[in-house]
């Protein structure tokens, strides 16, 4: 949701909404400028250009789900679910966009599929769609399938630092 509310309105939400908003701008620009994570998206970007980025974000959240139990005490399953929920619950203070992709996202458990190549090359595929199959996102799926070993040790290295970061920023925030 929060890459759909624009400049300061996220002061329109509440607290708890405004500061996940704020950490979320903190994680894509932490992201967009980590040299690992940029290694990574080279190896994508001589094919699939400016939405390289937009697949390793889906690759780097496929290794988190892959490897939830690493990172969380709550089962991926069970996270998803409550995450689910809380949506539903929160529905009318969400923005347009993310309220029409929740059946969806629900329906066919985003998070919990990221853990599987399956899931992964299905959310790739529908990712593709929304952007009228402009660069064939789904085919990612050889590269990440190619490199998978490498990749999965990139994004192990860059997300031990986002969570150092990230506590830190909620710290501020």
């Amino acid at each position: 949701m929060a890459d759909s509310v624009r400049g300061h309105h996220y002061l329109d939400y509440p607290d708890d909404l405004r500061k996940g908003i704020l950490l979320h701008r903190y994680i894509d620009t932490f992201t967009d400028a980590h040299p690992i994570y940029r290694k990574s998206k080279h190896r994508l970007h001589a094919k699939y250009g400016h939405y390289s980025g937009v697949i390793m974000d889906i690759v780097y959240d496929h290794y988190l789900a892959k490897n939830w139990a690493t990172y969380s005490k709550v089962l991926l399953e069970d996270y998803a679910a409550t995450f689910y929920q809380l949506l539903q619950h929160n529905h009318a203070i969400l923005t347009e966009k993310t309220q029409k992709m929740i059946p969806y996202m629900i329906g066919r458990n985003w998070l919990v599929s990221y853990a599987s190549l399956e899931g992964l090359e299905m959310i790739l595929f529908q990712m593709d769609y929304k952007t009228k199959h402009r660069v064939n996102m789904q085919e990612a799926i050889v590269e990440v399938k190619q490199f998978y070993k490498e990749f999965e040790e990139e994004f192990t290295l860059y997300f031990e630092e986002l969570q150092k970061h990230c506590e830190e920023k909620l710290m501020e925030l």
